[in-house]
């Protein structure tokens, strides 16, 4: 006689597996299973919130509510590409699931926050405050803190930190603004960081940004023509000027929005920059890290962000003529094309390979998508205010 209480146990055995999997499938988007290597995100100051999007097609999958203040708001992603880290201006640090579009966990960790970094194995998350001065560094995993790093200087001042990026070995390295200063916290021994700082670098250290190849971390500076540079695998020698005085005779422009050295425009061994009040890109020589030309541009560039292959570099520009796009073509040094998207185009990404630019227009409340090669619009999408765009490749990427 057939046991009919084994029958139905194996049937509930086979039946609650499935209906978990098809649920899983479902919650992840329209019943399809996905990597997520043509994801990202977009970030909608103005509604607290991220749509996360797909490049292949141009299209958002999920809208993501509650991420608190975001008008300074910048991403870096776990190792496997899943999870994000989205930094909020309040102080916000939220980790969210890509392939669900779910908050895990937020926590409000500073007054005032201006980005932030992954370290190299994955398991740190490092936050730079304005509010209170300083580092903070959590679990990627738990979003536990596990370090606290005030910028003390001058006895019990305390700086705003910025410019911060990973580096090889587990290492942080940041700027602090009002001290003048530039620190590497190692966590390559453990949770209890050591810190190198080095000082009298220049006046009001506004950004930082390290080399593709992790070996230079370069500080600009706004209170005084030049920039930083400190060699990571030498830090021994201390941090040198370059480019200094490439204002020297020129009548300083008011600045209206300060560049920003994220993003890299390194290409063929020479290095792109925005100059800080003047309507130029400087190019560098990164062999000896001399300036080998400038290159005129519509207004004061905020991003100068080269395309992966390293064939072209495209330009957006600060109030008041923040409406336009140039592309600089790197081998003869030449704006090749000039497009007016609409106002406040506040920041750009490229796809991994490059085919594709994504463009935030802020005033218009759409996210424009380029073909790089046309230099043609291919797509746009609405967004609500929109300004940084954070793509998955950043995972494998120091320094984003």
């Amino acid at each position: 006689m057939p046991n009919r209480f084994l029958d139905l146990k194996k049937f509930w055995l086979f039946l609650i597996p499935a209906l978990l999997l098809a649920a899983t499938i479902g919650g992840a988007h329209a019943g399809e299973l996905r990597g997520t290597g043509d994801l990202g995100i977009i970030i909608e100051r103005a509604a607290s919130r991220i749509q996360i999007i797909e490049t292949t097609t141009q299209t958002k999958l999920f809208t993501v509510e509650g991420m608190g203040d975001l008008s300074h708001a910048s991403v870096v992603y776990s190792r496997d590409a899943r999870y994000a880290f989205v930094f909020g201006r309040d102080g916000g640090l939220t980790k969210v699931d890509i392939l669900t579009g779910t908050i895990v966990k937020r926590v409000v960790q500073g007054g005032n926050s201006i980005g932030g970094a992954i370290s190299q194995d994955g398991r740190l998350v490092a936050v730079s405050n304005y509010e209170p001065g300083g580092v903070k560094v959590f679990s990627s995993d738990t979003l536990e803190l596990v370090a606290d790093i005030p910028a003390v200087y001058d006895g019990d001042m305390l700086s705003k930190t910025v410019g911060l990026v990973d580096a090889p070995g587990n290492r942080f390295v940041f700027s602090l603004y009002d001290a003048g200063e530039t620190w590497i916290a190692d966590f390559s021994n453990g949770d209890t960081p050591k810190i190198t700082k080095f000082k009298n670098i220049g006046k009001l250290p506004y950004d930082g940004l390290i080399t593709p190849d992790a070996r230079y971390y370069i500080a600009g500076l706004f209170g005084e023509d030049g920039l930083s540079l400190l060699d990571l695998w030498h830090p021994e020698k201390g941090m040198r000027r370059i480019l200094d005085g490439y204002g020297r005779g020129e009548e300083p422009l008011p600045v209206y929005k300060m560049p920003h050295l994220e993003g890299w425009a390194e290409a063929s061994g020479t290095l792109f920059l925005p100059a800080i009040g003047r309507h130029e890109v400087l190019v560098l020589a990164m062999n000896d890290w001399k300036e080998i030309g400038r290159i005129p541009v519509h207004g004061q560039p905020v991003f100068a962000m080269a395309r992966p292959d390293g064939r072209q570099v495209w330009v957006n520009f600060a109030h008041p003529k923040n409406d336009v796009l140039q592309v600089i073509d790197v081998e003869t040094r030449q704006i090749v094309k000039t497009m007016t998207p609409g106002r406040a185009i506040l920041h750009m990404e490229f796809t991994p390979r490059g085919e594709q630019i994504w463009v935030s227009v802020r005033d218009r409340d759409v996210v424009e998508v380029y073909d790089t090669a046309t230099m043609e619009k291919i797509a746009e999408l609405p967004a609500d205010k929109p300004s940084g765009i954070f793509l998955t490749a950043r995972a494998n990427k120091t320094g984003l």
